[in-house]
Order: C-alpha cells, then structure tokens, then sequence
C-alpha cells in the first residue's frame, strides 16, 4: 500500500473508467457474449456459457476481474471441429465479400475503440496511451491488408484447415486480433485460445464484433497444457500460430515435429543495444528513454546494453537521468476528475507473481556479484492512496549480471536492464549474442561502414543503426534467428503466403525450419 508524500497530489480513479464501468458497457455491446456473471466462449458461430470462469485481478490494483471461462480438452476438440466446417464454408467466399466483411468489423472495432483500450488498462495494465495504440494499430493494419492483399493471394488458396493461434498477453489486439482478420481476409478460418494471464474481456469483445458480421472466428479458454493436444495437434488445423516464450515455444514445436503442419512460433530472444564508437549521445537518450514503454513487456523490448569500456562514462551519464526519469504508477489516477488520463510510460508487470519472479532475479544478481547502478522505488510511482501496488516494479539497471544468474542470458520481460562492459569487437559481438538468437538488436556506432559490418555478425532478424528495430506494420517482414523463432516469417507478403497455399507443392517459404532457414530483407 502506497501513500502519497505531501509533495505529491492525491490521486483518485477517474470517473467512467472503473472495471464495473468497463464491463457494464461490453454487457450491452456485446450481450451475446458477456454476461453479467461471466464471459462466454464462441465457437461454430455460437457463444456458448460454458467453461468454469478463472478467479483472476487486475494488476492495476489487485482488484477481482472477470477471468476466462475455462474450457476442458473435449470441448476444445468440439471448437476445433466447429471450425473446420467454418472454414469449409469460408474459404469458398469471394475475395470482395471477405473485404467486405473484414472492413464492417474494423468499423465497428473503431466504434469501440475506447472500451477496447479501457478493457486493456484493466486486464493488462497498458497505460491509455498505448492501450489505444494497441488497438489503433490492430484496426489500421487490417485496413492496410484489405487494400493490398490481391497481390499476395495471386495463384494461392486458403489452407487445408483453420489456423490455430496461441499467443501472449501483451498485445491482444495488435498481434493476436490482427493476425487473426489477416487469417480470415486469406479465406480461413481461426480459432483462438485467450492468453490466461490478461486480455480475455477484450478478445471477447473484439471477436464479438467480428462474428456479427459473419466471419468465422472462435475464441475460447483453458490452460494450454490442457489443451494443446487439441489446439496444436488436431488433424483438422492447417496451421499453428504461436507468440510466447522459450520454454512454451520449444514444447509447442516438439508436439508439431511429426504432424508436418504449418507453423510460424515467436518466441524471446535477449534483444541487445551495442556501443562502440558513439558520441551522439543525445539521440541515444531519447531512444533509451521510449524503451522503457509498458515497462520492457515487449517482444522487441531492448534490456541488454553492451558498452566499450572507453565510453562508459558517457554512457551514464547519458543512461541515468534516462532512467530516473521513467514514469510509472496507476493508468487511471488523476488528481481531478476532470484531468485527461495520464501520460505514464508503463503501469504494473501483467501478475503480482512475475513481481516477485523479477525481484527475486534482481536479488540473485546482486548477490552473485552484479552492481546495482539504479534501482528505483515503488514510492516514485503515482498511485491512488492505499491501492494494491504489489504488482509494480521500479526500473532496476544492473551492472555486469554474472554468467550464473537467470538475468544474465534470459529476458526479463520487465523494467530491468542489464549493462555489460566490453573491450574489443569481439567481446561486443560475444556479448550481443548471448541468446543464441533474437528478434531485434542495434549498435550505435558514428562509423556506418563499421557498423553495417559488425551488424552482419549480430545473430539478430533485424538490426538497427542508431535506431531500435520494432516488429514493424503492414509491409514490413518479422521474424528471428536461431532459437527466437520457428516456421514461416510474417509481415506482408510473408504473413499471407504463412497462411496460404500455392501450386508448388515443393514451395519454400521464408522462415526457420528444421531442413532450411530463409530469410528475406529485413
């Protein structure tokens, strides 16, 4: 529990924007799909009061929420069922009609583009900001696919089954809902499993939309271990989509290694910023001070920053006040009721448990021998007086996290960077790769002929120069190196030719798989 000092204003909930509020307004949106008690799950075009409904909270405040209605394996089998035949019927629809339909429930998706957002500051902890940002780009992307996709369909049809999609928590509209419409213009149909730790209200709502205007998506709950013998391993599913961790990921593609399905998995990488030969120190700062967005819990999150020695004085002094800087508190507290919400870079991690997972990292770091060079505190956040604050955490950097510590090769999806000091390329280059693979990397470096060398040796799918990489929209490829991702890339072209098939039964499409890896401009 937090109380505010007296240079602080107090702070209460801005009127409208409570849970009860939130979810009052997806009971009359979405009737069909939310009761007053509990969410339903949706498949073969029914939604179905089914499932026992998860004891969950909100880490905004600790505070109940309405949980997923958790379903168990025969019935996950009867949605994957369900499916097949929506998928039968489907991709039989013309192009025009899929457009059609896709852009009615984009607009109605725009019609609700604030509860969308406000259901993600609840489930998620996204601060409004980029709760809407989430949702915009979801919107806008799909947008961007209806106007250009009779290109990437040329010579293709749909696949042989619905496309099965399991992803994070983190971005339920951006990446899980927009892959899904992107699923559906090429003529499939999808199912998804809601991500059990938060987003659930908001998929409900958002598929809820979409159905109304005929597509055939479903949408249901369980835990994954549970289910996975359906979801990723059915014979009706034509193709397996994955977000999440190492760990997940690698029992996910040991279960789809004899089924011969198509698959693309997203999975961590320790993402690393490197410094060699750099003195634009003010551009740096600003790229470090966006980093911190919804508190590093991004799959294209930079927390590893690997310096030359000569410059790391520079480096701090450029880091720290970067970091001290950082905002971070309750989405929804203003300090009167009619103050725009405010503008924080993140609110809490997504569970009070990954709190304590993170503290408790940062601990055996320190205790091996890392060197807390900032460690910030809950007591800096803006918080309503007396709240829940169990599932916040302060920025942290760390200094040299020893070989030993989970910190020191894994990601900490959360506000904790780790800075490694190096004295040669080499060492930069060692250092970088620690992962044995990732997504996204940078170099800040003033010699652009240096650094596209050495970025040439970054095991990284995109690297920056003097610039983050992010996951990218519409056209842009996506994808990982080594143990960061499995299956087709996607983006564009990519992600509709990932979800299609063409004449050529010996196709190759761009991705990591176990007989070849492909890769294509990034």
């Amino acid at each position: 529990m937090v109380t505010p000092s007296p240079s602080k204003p107090r702070l209460s909930l801005k009127p409208g924007t409570a849970w009860s509020d939130a979810y009052a307004r997806c009971t009359r949106a979405a009737p069909e799909a939310f009761a007053d008690d509990r969410l339903h799950n949706l498949w073969g075009g029914q939604w179905r009061r089914t499932g026992e409904p998860l004891s969950s909270v909100t880490p905004v405040d600790g505070s109940p929420i309405t949980g997923p209605p958790m379903i168990e394996p025969d019935e996950a089998r009867e949605a994957i069922r369900a499916t097949l035949d929506d998928h039968k019927r489907w991709r039989d629809v013309p192009l025009a009609e899929r457009k059609m339909r896709v852009r009615a429930a984009l607009d109605a998706m725009d019609d609700n583009r604030d509860l969308l957002a406000l259901l993600l500051v609840w489930e998620i902890g996204k601060p409004w900001r980029l709760a809407r940002t989430d949702v915009d780009r979801a919107i806008d992307g799909v947008r961007w696919y209806i106007e250009e996709i009779g290109p990437m369909l040329a010579g293709r049809g749909p696949l042989p089954g619905p496309v099965s999609n399991i992803a994070s928590w983190n971005y339920p509209m951006s990446v899980l809902m927009h892959a899904m419409l992107v699923q559906v213009l090429a003529g499939n149909a999808a199912i998804a499993k809601t991500p059990t730790d938060g987003g659930a209200a908001c998929l409900t709502l958002a598929c809820a939309l979409a159905r109304r205007e005929g597509l055939p998506v479903a949408l249901v709950s369980g835990s994954g271990s549970r289910l996975s013998g359906a979801l990723v391993r059915a014979p009706e599913i034509g193709c397996l989509a994955f977000v999440g961790g190492r760990s997940t990921g690698g029992q996910v593609a040991a279960a789809l290694v004899d089924t011969g399905k198509r698959h693309f998995l997203e999975q961590e990488g320790l993402n690393a910023w490197g410094i060699w030969e750099f003195s634009q120190w003010d551009l740096l700062a600003a790229h470090l001070k966006k980093g911190f967005e919804y508190g590093k819990q991004r799959c294209t999150a930079y927390p590893r920053y690997v310096v030359q020695r000569q410059l790391f004085d520079q480096f701090l002094a450029a880091y720290l006040p970067v970091v001290s800087s950082v905002r971070f508190g309750h989405p929804l507290a203003v300090a009167h009721d009619d103050d725009a919400l405010p503008e924080l870079d993140y609110g809490p991690v997504i569970t009070a448990e990954k709190a304590v997972e993170l503290a408790g990292k940062i601990n055996e770091a320190i205790a091996k021998g890392g060197v807390p060079l900032y460690r910030g505190s809950v007591a800096d956040g803006a918080f309503v007086p007396g709240q829940d604050t169990t599932a916040y955490v302060p920025p942290v950097a760390l200094l040299a996290p020893p070989p030993s510590c989970a910190l020191h090769h894994a990601e900490p999806f959360g506000p904790v960077d780790t800075i490694v000091v190096v004295d040669s390329e080499a060492e930069l280059l060692a250092a970088m790769n620690a992962s044995n693979g990732a997504l996204v990397a940078s170099l800040a470096c003033d010699d652009e002929v240096l650094a596209r060398r050495l970025s040439s040796e970054i095991h990284a799918f995109k690297v920056g120069i003097n610039k983050p990489r992010s996951r990218g929209d519409r056209a842009e490829p996506f994808g990982g190196r080594g143990a960061s991702w499995k299956g087709a890339f996607v983006g564009g072209d990519h992600l509709v030719h990932a979800v299609t098939v063409g004449t050529d039964p010996q196709e190759r499409l761009y991705g990591n798989f176990p007989s070849y890896s492909l890769y294509p401009e990034a």
